[in-house]
């Protein structure tokens, strides 16, 4: 049996990494919360920034039905626009907390994941913003005019067309984090690569499906998501091999020694 000393031994490190766990989750509020006042500060700059695709495709309507919408659509891009302002502060608080259990090998591994997905992240939000959402604009703005007789006008609200546009960006921004799972599953030893490239058809039907759900249904918005997810797939295998190929050197390296 553990003794009373045994136990209380066990105890302090568990007690020092909860500690530590809420100094770097109060180090995230504090970067989330700065931000979000700084961004509400410039919530309609941001949100000009925003609606610019729609001034593009010839809308240059906005309404509100509800008293608060207005207020509400300023806090939630305020809100957006701070999680991802305060993104690089937690992703640096969270590799703080996590780095010092690491091992050195591990270290190197994770750090190039980390730091990928930021781009990656911002690569697809900008895809998005510059390319897909124009386009589905054109196509969804397409159906005014005269209809039977009577005139069909779009008049698009205010949080509508916010959750439509944060719905393609964190869309094509998450999905383009394909590269990144995929090679933490293999590094995990979740998968392999000969699963992975077992199971080509299946991802090229599964991209379809994750762009049919996350686009409007125009054939163009759907390929848009569809090809590069496939391209980042392919990117992926690639990477893996590549990774393969260092650890099988210095596994060789390792036992020469």
């Amino acid at each position: 049996m553990s003794t009373p000393d045994e136990l209380d031994a066990s105890r302090a490190p568990l007690l020092d990494h909860l500690i530590e766990l809420r100094r770097r989750l109060l180090y995230c509020l504090a970067a989330l919360v700065i931000a979000f006042f700084v961004c509400y500060y410039f919530a309609e700059a941001i949100f000009s920034f925003l609606v610019q695709p729609l001034l593009a495709a010839g809308q240059t309507r906005l309404i509100y039905t509800e008293i608060f919408e207005a207020f509400f659509v300023q806090v939630k891009v305020a809100f957006f626009a701070a999680m991802m302002a305060s993104f690089p502060i937690i992703a640096n608080q969270l590799w703080q907390f996590v780095a010092p259990g690491l091992y050195r090998n591990e270290k190197r591994a994770l750090l190039p994941f980390l730091l990928a997905t930021p781009v990656l992240f911002i690569s697809g939000a900008a895809m998005a913003y510059y390319v897909a959402v124009p386009m589905a604009l054109h196509f969804l703005l397409s159906f005014q005019g005269d209809v039977g007789g009577v005139n069909q006008e779009a008049l698009p609200a205010i949080g509508n067309y916010l959750s439509f546009i944060m719905q393609f960006l964190f869309g094509f921004g998450v999905a383009f984090l394909l590269p990144v799972l995929l090679m933490l599953l293999e590094r995990g030893g979740v998968v392999t690569r000969q699963q992975l490239v077992s199971a080509r058809r299946y991802a090229v039907v599964g991209a379809f499906a994750i762009a049919a759900v996350l686009t409007p249904p125009d054939v163009g918005s759907q390929l848009l998501l569809a090809i590069p997810l496939c391209f980042l797939y392919e990117l992926a295998l690639i990477g893996i091999w590549f990774t393969e190929r260092k650890r099988s050197r210095e596994r060789g390296q390792a036992t020469a020694e």
